[in-house]
């Protein structure tokens, strides 16, 4: 019951982050919906689903892929912030 809550607050978060990237006006607030709200809402599914895995290394193997799109996610994230940043400065090459 519990893991299914969590994967139904996952969802809520996700949707939220959606939202946030077509509504937000600017490139950094849409990063900023995709690169928290949607892995707190990943995080959230992941869990639920490692509540309900039938082994301890399916469990892992579901933390392990939420941990690399947790650190890829923070990665591209700040590459294209970073980007846009120096185009921002020094202008459009």
């Amino acid at each position: 019951m519990f893991s299914m809550a969590l994967v139904g607050l996952g969802c809520v978060f996700i949707t939220i982050g959606t939202i946030g990237l077509v509504r937000f006006p600017d490139l950094y607030s849409k990063l900023h919906a995709l690169a928290k709200v949607d892995n707190v809402g990943l995080g959230c599914i992941a869990l639920g689903l490692m509540l309900d895995a039938p082994s301890l290394s399916l469990a892992l193997k579901i933390g392990a892929i939420w941990l690399l799109t947790l650190v890829s996610s923070a990665s591209l994230a700040y590459i294209i912030a970073s980007a846009k940043r120096k185009e921002e400065v020094f202008g459009a090459d």
